[in-house]
């Protein structure tokens, strides 16, 4: 049984809302009995036609017909059929039988029987104890496809140029057949604006052509309803020019139909359809207007359309088959007028205006609805329609005019209206409205159901609403009633009822809460009222919190093959569990284990250029939803471009044409462009130009002789594509050398010769084969030609038998198999230098102090340089006395002065020594004579700190001290200082006390001292000057005479395994030294010697000027070669010191050395070993491993 529905009035709230169902007013939109299952045992309710088959109802032949007509009521309805307007007994047609439960109609006609035979008008009427509903007047036709009348088409042969109108005048069907044209392979014909197929399905040639002509011209008409295609006879058609016109008149005028009284030449437009000037065309409301032109002329016209007194609708029209079909859809009344056509071409125009008219089958403005009403009210059914013409309105009762149907006191009608009013159970009918004009007619059935029920509420009871929070929230009440009920809603066990202030009470019952808060939570109760009885039902609502993304992922852009990761941080309400859902362009996520999801986070490694687009989380609970998106965008080096192309081939230029290669999602900003020569530099790429991102092309210049292969890269913001395959090869001509070498220099290098040297060209440079050079060359202050020889290719040339050091003037002058390069510069050299002639003159030294001394000194004549000259080189050394001159060699000291300077300081010196120095020039080869040499003397400085001091004989209460002398004394010992303090448990330290102690005493007792007591000792020696450098120990008295106490860190230290291990090994590496030294002396070898003195600076130094060059380089004396500075590696002595040092660099050019307090010298030296005897006492200085070795000699 189809169970009876109720469809609910909505009231219109605010958009976005869900659909509200409004229960049973007077007036009520498509009114039903409600669905639900308790009622239905109870309610009756007139027939409703659900179901029909449409008006003109087209069926198949070769299959049964069926007519559908379904209708639902309480009780069920009963049916019956009209055909042709009597009754349709279907009882005595074995061939038609009825669909169990409804109305249908099944026509057996596959077993027998035809499908004309069951063409008519049928009518479906549902009747139940209510009323009746009747269906629409269905009209049934079989279709048809008949097949062409058969003909005679005889071949057509027009002039080139010529119009043409190719009929196909298809058979009539039903449903009219749809035409096209195409050839015997069925291949659809080629349409143009010169060739197209009208809206009657004829092919029309605005001109024709020797293209044109074919022998299958065939016009097809397909039947969709039955699936069948028919053809016409092919039409064959030959278009000849007006020379072969003549002959063929000649050989067919018996048999053959010809087209050839115009002539082919250039003419205006004329229309093939319409005919006229002007044509008529009406369109029913609703459907699309189709207005067509088709000109013919040459040549061919072009077709355009405008609306007079108007504008065409911009989004309902449409051109088709080249502009010369118009169509607007959805026509109203509104788009009746003058529509006109323009046909143009380059020889004129003309104008066919088609008037346009819009009819109206009838439509609906309100349509009949349903009336369920309780005895005694009062109600319309209003039946208002519109058409062009205007419809007729008809009323009808159970399918029986009105007019002639038992009256009903409770009813009246009013044109297009009836009016009930008190009514009564007796009133209940199905009403049927028609609205018709010449174009088709309207029905619609409409009940009037008379029913008396108290409320009943059909929402079930106890439903839980849970809501997001700030969101609407809709309680629904669904009642039904008649009369109809009134609602009211209650919050809470003692609430009063709910106002629209704050809620909204819509007619159906439902509640709303426009914005549901914490506070909304509670139980609701709805109560339904009428005059019949009363119903309530409660109802629950919970507000949850709304889920939200507090962490969205963010748009990010990734190298291709890289990692990419995504973060989606979900909150939501605490009784609510979401689910996460990640999709990439609002599908799913790639089948790729590429892609995981690690709690808040999407992964995506190893990226490809696929993996591009928007990701998307998703967030879902059963109440609300969110998501956040983000773009990834996967980039990359560009791709190579590719077909790579030479063109404009000249000697010096050459253009290079390229396809860009995909930028790979980052767009590229510049090409660049190498070369190789593949005859000079095989396999070697070098760079040749850039050009911007947005070419594709680059004119490049070239060098002569040179085998170009290019090839192209493209750079983008993540990098360098790789190198394109190399392009064609392209071998430039030949020419003369455009430069000449480089770096071209004149250096002799014996007194007697001039060496010129140059920087050959390359292959790439030499522009020609044969490549050779011109070497040109004459004294400069001279007045002698030009002497030149040509050379192979080389780097350098030498000229022998020239004066000592003479400037010349040297030209080198490329040359290949074509010719010469430009004419070269000429470049000034000089010939080969010579030792120096003179040495220094008036030597001076001038004692700054103690390890400071200014050198002066007179030039040399420039011409006894007899080179260029580098500077002046100062030899230095300690005098000795004879005795230590006949054990060591004197250690020579070498400090350089560049350029042409005449004065220096010598740094570094021992204080209270004497010296003695000379003066040499140097030039290219070498160093000049030296000066005399010149003797002075250094005054005192400080000493150095005594040495080996130690703590001996602890007592109870005396210590006793020895020591040995400074090494470096500088000067005369006066006396030595003794300064001691107690130190107490906590590290305090007591009161000072000052000794002094005779020069001569290298031993010394303290006496009455506390026992068991640590003492601090600091001791240093004094010259004149002053006092030197400091050395510090502690030691401690003994508690007990008898033992012995712990005396000293340093005699700790001394007694240890490992402390005298360490010594024996390092006094076998001096011994092994000494012996290494003694072998190479004896071979002649020389013996370089570094040190490093550590002291106090020397007071008495001045400041000076760091870029005056007063002071020299040092270099060793007798391992000094001409031209090259010497470096030693220094042996170091490390002395405990409490100042800081002067860098030597504020002295000399380029010497890393210091100076101490003393003014004593801590640098780079070295000395040199002579044999000649030694002056002075100078016991004080600390022997070198040299002259430890010359006294072992």
């Amino acid at each position: 049984m189809v169970q009876p529905k109720i469809m609910l009035k909505k009231k219109h709230s605010s958009a976005g809302r869900a659909p509200l169902i409004l229960f049973l007013c007077q007036m009520v939109n498509a009114l039903d009995v409600p669905l639900d299952p308790k009622l239905l045992d109870d309610l009756v309710q007139p027939p409703t036609i659900t179901q029909q088959s449409p008006k003109n109802y087209i069926i198949d032949p070769r299959e049964n017909i069926v007519i559908q007509c379904e209708a639902k009521g309480k009780p069920p309805p009963s049916f019956s059929w009209t055909r042709n307007g009597t009754h349709f007994d279907i009882d005595k047609d074995p061939l038609v039988t009825m669909k169990h439960g409804s109305g249908t109609l099944i026509i057996n006609i596959m077993a027998e029987g035809k499908a004309e035979t069951y063409e008519g008008v049928y009518q479906c009427t549902a009747r139940n104890e209510r009323g009746a509903a009747v269906s629409n007047s269905i009209v049934v036709r079989p279709s048809r496809s008949p097949l062409w009348t058969k003909e005679r088409l005889e071949p057509i042969i027009l002039r080139n140029g010529q119009s043409l109108v190719l009929p196909c005048r298809p058979p009539i069907g039903l449903p009219p057949a749809i035409i096209f044209w195409m050839d015997n392979s069925f291949q659809r014909l080629p349409q143009s604006e010169r060739v197209s197929q009208g809206l009657n399905g004829d092919l029309y040639f605005s001109n024709v052509l020797p293209e044109d002509t074919r022998e299958d011209y065939i016009c097809y008409a397909r039947f969709n309803h039955t699936q069948t295609i028919q053809q016409k006879q092919p039409i064959s058609l030959k278009v000849i020019s007006v020379d072969e016109l003549n002959d063929t008149i000649a050989a067919n005028l018996s048999d053959t139909e010809f087209y050839g009284a115009k002539s082919s030449k250039e003419r205006s437009p004329t229309f093939l359809t319409p005919e006229g000037n002007e044509s008529v065309k009406e369109e029913l409301r609703g459907n699309t207007l189709s207005l067509e032109c088709i000109a013919e002329g040459l040549p061919t016209p072009i077709i355009y359309w405008i609306k007079e007194d108007g504008t065409l609708p911009v989004n309902r029209t449409f051109y088709r088959n080249f502009k010369k079909t118009l169509q607007i859809t959805h026509v109203s009344e509104a788009d009746s007028g003058n529509y006109q056509c323009i046909a143009k071409n380059t020889l004129g125009a003309i104008h066919h205006t088609i008037s346009v008219t819009v009819k109206a089958a009838p439509y609906w403005i309100v349509a009949p609805q349903n009336l369920v009403l309780s005895p005694g009210e009062n109600g319309t059914l209003v039946c208002r329609a519109n058409g062009n013409p205007k419809p007729r309105i008809g009323w009808l009762t159970n399918g029986v005019p009105i007019e002639i149907a038992p009256d009903d006191p409770s009813r009246k009608i009013d044109g297009d209206t009836i009016i009930f009013s008190n009514v009564q159970e007796r009133s209940s009918a199905v009403y049927q409205c028609n609205a018709s004009n010449e174009y088709g007619y309207l029905l619609a059935n409409a009940f009037v159901n008379v029913l008396a029920e108290p409320p009943r509420i059909l929402t079930s009871p106890n439903t839980l609403y849970q809501i997001i929070a700030n969101r609407p929230a809709l309680l629904d009440c669904a009642f039904f009633g008649s009369p109809l009920p009134t609602i009211e809603w209650f919050k809470g066990t003692r609430g009063s009822a709910l106002h629209e202030d704050i809620y909204v009470l819509h007619d159906n019952g439902t509640l709303e809460i426009p914005v549901a808060q914490k506070d909304s939570t509670g139980t609701y109760t709805c109560v339904a009222r009428n005059k019949l009885g009363m119903a309530k039902n409660e109802v629950h609502l919970e507000i949850k919190d709304p889920t939200r993304i507090i962490k969205q992922p963010e748009y990010a852009v990734v190298q291709r093959g890289s990692k990419v990761s995504f973060e989606c941080k979900v909150k939501h309400d605490q009784t609510l569990i979401p689910t996460i859902l990640w999709l990439k362009d609002n599908g799913e996520l790639p089948n790729d284990e590429r892609f995981s999801i690690d709690k808040d986070h999407l992964v995506v490694t190893d990226v490809s250029d696929g993996d591009g687009g928007i990701y998307t989380c998703a967030a879902n609970t059963t109440l609300d939803s969110v998501s956040a998106s983000a773009v990834l965008r996967v980039v990359d080096v560009p791709n190579p471009p590719f077909d790579l192309e030479l063109t404009n081939q000249l000697d010096k230029s050459i253009q290079l044409t390229w396809t860009p290669g995909d930028d790979n999602n980052s767009p590229i900003t510049k090409f660049i462009i190498e070369y190789e020569d593949a005859m000079h530099e095989a396999g070697l790429w070098h760079h040749q130009a850039e050009v911007s991102g947005t070419q594709t092309t680059a004119q490049l210049k070239l060098s002569p002789y040179v085998n170009y292969s290019f090839r192209v890269m493209a750079e983008n913001n993540i990098g360098r594509s790789v190198p394109s395959e190399a392009s064609e090869q392209y071998l430039t001509k030949a020419a003369e050398p455009d430069q000449n070498p480089t770096a071209v220099e004149g250096l002799g290098t014996e007194p007697d010769n001039l060496v010129i040297t140059w920087k050959p060209l390359n292959g790439f440079e030499s522009n020609g084969p044969g490549l050779q050079y011109k070497v040109s060359w004459r004294q400069k202050d001279g007045d002698d030609e030009w002497t030149s020889v040509v050379v192979a290719n080389v780097s350098k040339y030498i000229v022998s038998g020239t004066p000592t050091f003479v400037p010349y003037l040297i030209k080198v002058q490329a040359l290949n198999d074509v010719g010469f390069a430009p004419e070269p510069a000429a470049v000034l050299g000089h010939s080969g230098e010579d030792l120096p002639m003179v040495a220094p003159g008036n030597v001076r030294v001038i004692v700054v102090n103690s390890t400071l001394a200014e050198v002066h000194w007179d030039p040399v004549p420039l011409k006894s340089v007899r080179g260029h000259l580098q500077g002046y080189r100062i030899y230095y050394w300690k005098a000795q006395s004879s005795s230590k001159r006949n054990r060591r060699h004197i250690e020579k000291k070498i400090l350089t002065f560049q350029g042409s300077k005449t004065h220096g300081m010598l740094p570094g010196l021992q204080p209270y020594s004497h010296y003695a120095l000379n003066v040499r020039v140097i030039n290219g080869k070498g160093e000049g004579p030296a000066s005399t040499d010149k003797s002075f003397h250094t005054p005192e400085g400080v000493p150095s700190a005594p040495s080996n001091l130690k703590i001996v004989n602890p007592t109870l209460d005396s210590l006793t001290l020895e020591w040995d002398p400074p090494s470096q004394p500088n000067g005369i010992l006066t006396e030595y200082v003794l300064k001691y303090q107690p130190i107490n448990s906590t590290h305090e330290l007591g009161p000072l006390v000052d000794l002094k102690i005779p020069a001569n005493k290298t031993r010394w007792t303290l006496k009455n001292l506390n026992f068991s007591t640590r003492y601090k000792f600091y001791f240093y020696a004094q010259t004149s000057v002053g006092s030197g450098s400091q050395i510090t120990e502690e030691a401690v008295t003994t508690v007990d005479e008898g033992k012995m106490a712990m005396a000293s860190r340093q005699v700790d230290i001394a007694t240890q395994g490992w402390f005298i291990g360490l010594m024996c090994a390092v006094a076998l590496l001096i011994l092994i030294l000494l012996i290494v030294c003694f072998i190479r002396r004896n071979k002649g070898g020389k013996y370089p010697v570094k040190e490093k003195e550590d002291a106090h600076a020397d007071p008495e130094i001045q400041p000076m000027k760091e870029d005056d060059g007063t002071f020299g380089e040092y270099s060793d004396a007798e391992d000094h070669k001409p031209l090259k500075k010497g470096s030693r590696t220094p042996s170091d002595r490390t002395v405990k010191k409490e100042d800081s040092d002067d860098s030597l660099v504020d002295y000399g050019e380029g010497v890393n050395g210091q100076f101490n307090e003393d003014g004593s010298f801590i640098g780079q030296y070295s000395g040199k070993k002579e044999k000649e005897p030694a002056e002075g006492n100078e016991s004080s200085e600390a022997p070198s491993p040299v002259n430890a070795m010359n006294s072992f000699v």
